[in-house]
């Protein structure tokens, strides 16, 4: 049986995605449709014979995730992208962003690591298979606002879909088996003081001197954390608080009405992002009580849940043999976790570099496309043509 229509090569496919913008942003001057690479991604598949949902975030409809399976039945094996990046400083490119280039032998443009070019690899993998073929259903997953919100994977979970035992999330490791990550929390203390003549400190309340105390507080938690908690799989054994930027006051001579600051904390598995919040609420909770000011504890982000999988799951053992090496950690965060939730066995697996990734002149080196391919296909014949591990 013919295919439907061959989607073209593996260089032009690549070539038609880095050229379709899809940046997603919490701020909104950046912030774009992904539904151009949706409907791209889902007219190539469609000619492979795939069966394409396209669903609408719930927030926002000019965003959208694609669902597309390959075969029929339980089980089987998802391949999981984001189809967003992030914004980008065209003065620190060499070459346009959104015009793929080769050079050096490596491809470069916006995505090519992260991660649009691994999409480019699944259809090249997934060309070489028909429905017929498959015991169980491949299905390919692309979704919107990893590098914002995360909304898309939110709605996957929420819809409960797609169904499958086995997750890769191709993100850049260098075709490094992962199979543990840190969770994230962004979050925003904004304290309101009483300003007044900087002559007269009675007459005012310094918003800058609470955040003084908010800030201590913070640093002796995080102090706090790194006794109390360590994970030998990271790098960085340890949760980490990042407090990373401050805005307040608008001159010497006045007290200061308003500060903020934004801050992260990487936590690690079998912590939880909600009592961990909690714990910072009652901390600032205190020094308003105690000070006297009104001070917000707003989170920028909903946050991502830290990733575990099971160093002797099935996935994580054939991801080993076939790459032939080790899975570790990584302090990055990934959509790993959601479909952990949905009971996937999951792993963190793809090409391109994560020092790459969110950089000027992003790249992807030539020499890792061909084993990424292979990878994938075998790892297509073990979970949905193999009659071992059946689902």
């Amino acid at each position: 049986m013919p295919y439907l229509a061959d989607p073209p090569p593996l260089k032009a496919l690549l070539s038609t995605l880095i050229g379709i913008p899809s940046i997603s942003s919490c701020s909104a001057q950046w912030d774009q449709s992904n539904r151009a690479v949706i409907n791209q991604l889902a007219t190539w598949l469609e000619g492979l014979g795939f069966a394409c949902e396209v669903m609408p975030l719930s927030n926002n409809p000019d965003k959208a995730n694609l669902v597309a399976t390959l075969g029929s039945g339980s089980g089987g094996l998802v391949l999981s992208g984001h189809t967003d990046t992030v914004p980008y400083d065209a003065g620190l490119w060499q070459s346009d962003p959104f015009v793929l280039s080769e050079r050096n032998n490596r491809f470069y443009g916006l995505g090519t690591s992260d991660m649009k070019g691994f999409f480019a690899i699944v259809i090249e993998a997934a060309r070489h298979y028909r429905a017929e073929q498959l015991n169980r259903p491949l299905i390919i997953l692309a979704t919107a606002d990893e590098e914002s919100s995360m909304q898309g994977a939110r709605d996957l979970v929420a819809a409960g879909k797609p169904s499958a035992r086995y997750a890769v999330v191709g993100e850049p490791t260098s075709l490094q088996p992962i199979r543990l990550h840190k969770g994230i929390l962004m979050d925003s203390v904004r304290v309101h003081g009483r300003t007044g003549h900087s002559s007269n400190p009675d007459a005012g309340l310094s918003a800058l001197d609470v955040m003084h105390q908010v800030m201590a507080s913070l640093l002796e938690f995080r102090q706090q954390l790194a006794d109390n908690y360590q994970h030998p799989g990271f790098a960085v054994q340890v949760p980490t608080v990042n407090l990373g930027c401050i805005h307040g006051g608008d001159n010497p001579n006045r007290i200061c009405q308003m500060c903020e600051l934004q801050f992260d904390l990487r936590n690690l598995p079998g912590m939880s992002n909600e009592h961990l919040r909690n714990d910072i609420a009652a901390r600032i909770s205190a020094i308003a009580d105690h000070t006297g000011a009104h001070i917000e504890y707003l989170p920028l982000i909903d946050g991502v849940d830290a990733y575990e999988e099971p160093a002797n799951s099935t996935i994580v053992r054939v991801a080993e043999k076939l790459t032939g090496l080790e899975a570790s950690g990584v302090a990055f965060g990934t959509e790993a976790p959601f479909y952990q939730s949905m009971g996937m066995q999951t792993i963190v697996l793809g090409p391109g570099s994560i020092d790459q990734a969110h950089q000027p002149d992003e790249y992807m080196e030539l020499q890792q496309i061909k084993p990424c391919v292979t990878l994938l296909r075998q790892l297509i014949e073990q979970f949905c043509i193999s009659t071992d591990n059946a689902a």
